[in-house]
C-alpha cells in the first residue's frame, strides 16, 4: 500500500476515464446490480462535477490541485521545506518535477516513487468516483447493518491486465442503502510488509457539489495479513475491537467547473 492510502499503477491512471466494460440492457442500464448501487454512489457523491473540474485540497504538508477534463487530467502536488518549492505534476504525459519553478530531470526510479504520491493521494480523495475504473471488478458481498443503518457490502478487486502491480489488493465498501453514500472501506495491501486497513468517514460535506469527507484509519491485530478476510471488519468496528492508527484530513477544498 502506498502512502497509507492507496495505490494503483500507472496504467490504471491512465485508463481513469475509459468506460467500463460492463454488460448493459438494451436501455444503458447495468444488468448487474452491483454497477446500480456503485454507479448510484459516484453520482451521490457528485461524480458528473468531478468529471470536469479543477479541485483543489490541502493533505498533511502538501497542496493538490486535481484536473480532469474527460479524459484529460493532471494532478498536480506542490510543497515547500526549508529551502525550496517543489512542484510535481502527473498527466496525461507522464510525471515531472520542478524546484524554485526551474524543471529538473528525473529518472525512471524517481518517476516510479512518484507515481505512488501523486496518483494515490487523489485518487482516495475523491472515491468512489473511480469505482467505474476499466480495472474495476465489483461484487456484491450482502447486506449488513452498521450503528442501526442497513449497507451494502461491496467488493472490488482489480483485473491483471488493467489492474497495475497492485491489482492483488482487495477493498471492501459499505454503501448506504438509503442515501447510497460510501460511509466506511476496508482493504488490503502487498506492498512492503503488507497489511490492512478499515475506515470510517466522518466530517462530511459537499462544497461545491462533490462530497468530501475525513477518516478515521483503524487497523486489527487480528486482520493484519494481506490475505485476511477484510469484509469481517464491520463486525469488528461494531464490537468496538479495532485500534485507531491515524486520521486521513483534507483542508482547504475549493471545486472549480470547468467551462463549456
Amino acid at each position: 500500500m502506498r502512502l497509507l492510502i492507496f495505490g494503483l499503477s500507472v496504467a490504471v491512471a491512465m485508463l481513469l476515464f475509459r468506460a467500463c466494460d460492463r454488460p448493459v440492457a438494451d436501455n444503458g442500464v447495468p444488468t448487474d446490480p452491483v454497477w446500480e448501487i456503485v454507479d448510484r454512489a459516484i453520482k451521490v457523491h457528485g461524480g458528473e462535477t468531478v468529471a470536469r473540474a479543477s479541485i483543489q485540497f490541502n493533505f498533511r504538508q502538501y497542496h493538490f490541485v486535481v484536473t480532469r477534463d474527460n479524459g484529460v487530467y493532471s494532478y498536480e502536488r506542490t510543497y515547500t521545506d526549508e529551502q525550496d518549492t517543489y512542484r510535481e505534476v502527473l498527466d496525461n504525459d507522464g510525471i515531472t518535477r520542478s524546484v524554485n519553478g526551474q524543471a529538473v530531470a528525473l529518472t525512471d526510479d524517481e518517476k516510479r516513487r512518484l507515481l505512488t504520491p501523486l496518483n494515490s493521494v487523489p485518487y482516495f480523495a475523491l472515491l468512489p468516483y473511480n469505482l467505474s475504473d476499466p480495472a474495476v471488478r465489483p461484487r456484491i458481498l450482502g447486506t449488513t447493518v452498521i450503528g442501526g443503518e442497513s449497507y451494502d457490502k461491496i467488493e472490488v478487486a482489480f483485473s491483471e491486465v488493467d489492474g497495475g502491480k497492485d491489482f492483488e489488493d482487495r477493498f471492501v465498501y459499505w454503501f448506504h442503502q438509503e442515501r447510497h453514500t460510501m460511509d466506511y472501506l476496508a482493504y488490503t495491501f502487498h506492498s512492503g510488509d503488507g497489511g490492512t486497513r478499515f475506515r470510517e468517514a466522518h466530517n462530511v460535506r459537499r462544497i461545491g457539489g462533490v462530497i468530501f469527507q475525513d477518516y478515521h484509519n483503524y487497523i486489527s491485530d487480528s486482520l493484519s495479513l494481506p490475505d485476511s478476510p477484510i469484509e469481517q471488519y464491520d463486525d469488528l468496528f461494531q464490537a468496538g475491537e479495532l485500534k485507531l492508527l491515524s486520521e486521513i484530513e483534507l483542508k482547504g477544498i475549493s471545486v472549480t467547473p470547468l467551462q463549456p
